[in-house]
């Protein structure tokens, strides 16, 4: 009979089973096919109860590890083949580091999704989000949704909420359907560069709205909606990409009174909401909810390769956007949707959260050290800063420079909806590589402006 060899002794018993079995299954004292001891046997030879004995083993089934049949026992199974997923260069091994994507540290979510993606793969009604769904969605992902959304407003209710395939294809569903061809589209004057392609893309004209450290200024969105007439505003009031700015209160209530005048539609784009406490700042849509599109996402908080996005809007919209949902993608990955509902109803999806805002001050504090004696605009939690480049820089120049020379930024020049201007600012994202990386990538970056004739290296 299997008897378990423990290791780590302060872990509580049924972790410690748990683990070694996975052990001598990796080592090949256990070989798939192998039947355990019955909880009863396993109970007796370890002098514990049955049911700490059925805890190691529910945990092992969570980790694929192994599968009861009723009647006949547990069994150790097969295990699968790794993908060949090309492993990530070591530090050094790539002439770049990327600052360029916004996105969460990787550096621990395997180990939690590992559980999560197993925990899925076991369920008993793994069956019900293998097929395609109708109705835009199971209930029970819309529930999901709507208790991810109940953070930053209260009353959302599941029916009101539209299931998309990420952020992207949020913002692609909302645009499309509370606009048409050849309308106005107003949105911030440096605006993230997925709103411009979309907007483009679709026929769009896209205006800018001048901004302040604040955002948006309500006096230049009157003179836009007097100017073009527009049917929709697409804005990101907390942590706005990239400035970084967060709307006060007070001005989110003036852009709705605006809207409400003009008859204007507003897409709520809150995709960085989670850094900020929920109770700090109400969403742009809580102070509009009849004429306002809510859209949030797991693809920042979690993982990006999460692509479940919620849109939540006024009934009246419903079904124009889940009609575009399914003339887009058909219906967003049932299984996809699955994973993320586990998440949120489990709990997880907020420690990750928790997780994600802890690293980012990190880095943040890092950054400061590093660039403080430069204009950055950015946030204590926040995913990214935004460089106010000193004279005689150009955003282009900058850029170019900083990838010459092993590190990629962005351009202030992507983030302009009209060329009417230029821009002396960069995008620079600190998540993505490790801390030493990002301490080497800044440090050059700062030696760089400390360049007295910086264009004799450009």
């Amino acid at each position: 009979m299997w008897v378990p060899h423990y290791g780590d002794q302060t872990q509580p018993v049924y972790l410690m089973i748990a683990n070694a079995l996975e052990q001598d299954i990796e080592s090949g004292r256990l070989a798939a096919g192998d039947r355990l001891p019955t909880l009863k046997d396993l109970a007796e030879a370890l002098s514990v109860t049955p049911g700490t004995v059925g805890r190691a083993y529910d945990e092992a089934a969570k980790r694929g590890l192994v599968v009861g049949e009723v009647g006949r026992g547990t069994f150790v199974k097969q295990q699968r083949q790794p993908l060949p997923i090309q492993s990530a260069p070591v530090a050094g091994e790539s002439s770049q580091i990327d600052l360029s994507i916004i996105k969460p540290n990787d550096a621990h979510m395997s180990e939690w999704l590992g559980a999560a993606i197993s925990e899925l793969a076991a369920s008993t009604g793994l069956g019900q989000v293998l097929d395609y769904v109708t109705e835009g969605g199971h209930t029970s992902h819309k529930q999901a949704g709507a208790a991810w959304i109940q953070r930053w407003l209260p009353d959302a209710s599941w029916q009101q909420v539209v299931l998309t395939s990420g952020a992207q294809h949020g913002l692609l569903v909302a645009i499309s359907s509370l606009s048409k061809s050849d309308d106005v589209v107003l949105c911030e004057s440096f605006c993230y560069p997925g709103i411009i392609s979309l907007a483009h893309s679709m026929g769009r004209r896209l205006r800018a709205v001048a901004m302040d450290e604040h955002g948006i200024i309500p006096d230049a969105l009157r003179a836009a909606c007097l100017e073009h007439r527009p049917s929709l505003l697409v804005c990101v009031t907390t942590h706005q990409n990239p400035t970084n700015s967060i709307m006060p209160h007070a001005r989110r209530q003036a852009i709705a009174e605006i809207a409400r005048e003009f008859d204007l539609f507003i897409v709520d784009d809150d995709i960085y909401g989670f850094l900020e406490p929920a109770s700090d700042y109400k969403p742009l849509a809580a102070y509009a909810p009849e004429r306002s599109v809510y859209l949030t996402s797991l693809s920042k908080s979690v993982l990006p390769a999460l692509r479940i996005g919620y849109l939540y809007a006024p009934p009246q919209t419903l079904s124009r956007l889940s009609s575009m949902v399914r003339s887009s993608v058909w219906m967003p990955s049932p299984l996809m949707a699955q994973l993320a509902s586990n998440l949120i109803n489990s709990g997880m999806a907020d420690q990750l959260v928790r997780v994600q805002q802890d690293e980012a001050a990190a880095r943040q504090h890092m950054a400061r050290e590093i660039l403080g004696r430069y204009n950055i605009r950015t946030q204590p939690h926040s995913f990214h800063i935004w460089l106010e480049l000193p004279e005689p820089w150009t955003s282009d120049e900058f850029a170019n420079l900083a990838r010459n020379n092993g590190v990629t930024v962005v351009s202030g020049s992507q983030f302009l909806p009209e060329r009417s201007h230029t821009t002396c600012g960069v995008r620079i994202a600190l998540m993505s590589p490790s801390r030493q990386e990002l301490g080497f990538a800044l440090t050059k970056l700062a030696s760089l402006l400390d360049s007295p004739e910086p264009r004799l290296f450009y």
